[in-house]
């Protein structure tokens, strides 16, 4: 097994950059729904797996359902760590209820680059540093 996974979007994706070590199964601008329709049939591994989903979902996915069945996935690892959404407040929350029904951790986002949404290069490498 793998010592680390990285799973999800354009954040993942970034923080994939930087820890080339890691399983990633990542992609720009994938909401929840559609990162499971890509990657469901994927070997999962990683001791340590960090998520970064919810911030493409539209309204009308169901990302508390979506983000559980991701989770469920990974119930392997011996720590999951979910990156919280810069923004949409009602998907932060989602986040952070998984996480907290999972005993999972939370990061929070620091260092972000002029869109608001996406980590500074400095950003990145603190996310990657904390697995």
């Amino acid at each position: 097994m793998a010592d680390c996974m990285i799973i999800g979007d354009s954040i993942a994706k970034g923080v994939s950059d930087v820890r080339k070590d890691c399983i990633a199964y990542v992609q720009s601008g994938i909401n929840s729904r559609d990162w499971y329709r890509k990657f469901y049939d994927k070997p999962m591994g990683g001791r340590t797996v960090v998520i970064s989903l919810g911030t493409n979902d539209p309204e009308k996915i169901d990302t508390f359902e979506h983000l559980k069945t991701v989770r469920s996935m990974v119930d392997h690892a011996d720590r999951v760590l979910w990156i919280l959404p810069p923004i949409k407040p009602h998907v932060r929350e989602i986040v952070m209820k998984m996480a907290d029904n999972y005993g999972d951790d939370v990061l929070e986002l620091a260092q972000l680059s002029a869109d608001g949404v996406h980590p500074t290069e400095k950003g990145y490498r603190a996310i990657a540093k904390e697995f």
